[in-house]
């Protein structure tokens, strides 16, 4: 099966998953599902794969419907709830980088094989993690502000708000990402590649989860354990 095949399947199911989560547990399951996306695009990110003929880093799609949720925050409970959102998400990769640092200086025992895979995942450089984390507060504080802004212009086109904040916060999220991670590291023409194919699958992405935007905005809560 091909990648581009995959990365297809891999978003439906993706943006179904988030659908559900919605529908079951009404916000909490888009907070949690915030939480959920964001630590795993930064253990996704560690892997590198070929295709529509780039090299690019997993983690795009995951990394994307952390736009779509807090968007759907945005929508149906408004600006502060969408905040609230991203401060958590934030809070959660903070909390599993650091836990996880710790973690992995454990001295395995002799009969151990997964510390070291483990290692291999977290043992983030400094500059990766710092251009992370300031990429997602930036960027999805960037979309919740976005999508306010061209709500109260164009209360009527939701695939107008929807696809203005996050296409322009994911272009943010890259820039700040790249600049903070690899600006100085390799040369401006690498930088600049690798800027280019990750804002090119993010900007995939965000097109065509417009149908499960309006999905959201039509979904009535069944909020699972709920009377």
């Amino acid at each position: 099966m091909s990648n581009e095949i995959i990365f297809f399947i891999e978003f439906l199911l993706t943006f179904s998953l988030l659908l559900m989560a919605y529908k079951l547990f009404g916000k909490t399951g888009v907070y949690v599902w915030i939480v959920l996306s964001t630590v795993l695009a930064n253990i996704q990110v560690t892997v590198t794969i070929g295709i529509f003929g780039m090299v690019a880093t997993l983690g795009n799609i995951i990394y994307g419907s952390s736009f779509l949720a807090t968007d759907i925050l945005s929508e149906k409970y408004g600006i502060k709830e969408a905040r609230r959102g991203v401060y958590i998400g934030f809070f959660a990769n903070i909390t599993t980088m650091v836990i996880m640092q710790l973690i992995i200086r454990y001295t395995p025992h002799s009969s151990d094989f997964m510390l070291e895979h483990v290692e291999q995942i977290f043992m983030f450089f400094p500059r990766i993690v710092v251009g992370s984390l300031a990429a997602f507060l930036f960027s999805q504080l960037h979309d919740t502000w976005a999508f306010e802004f061209w709500k109260r212009r164009f209360p009527r086109h939701l695939w107008l708000r929807s696809n203005f904040s996050t296409i322009v916060s994911q272009a943010l999220d890259t820039v700040i990402f790249v600049t903070i991670a690899f600006g100085g590291v390799y040369d401006t023409e690498i930088v600049a590649g690798i800027a280019l194919s990750t804002y090119l699958l993010k900007f995939i992405v965000a097109i065509l989860d417009t149908p499960f935007m309006y999905l959201a905005a039509r979904i009535e809560n069944f909020v699972w354990g709920e009377k």
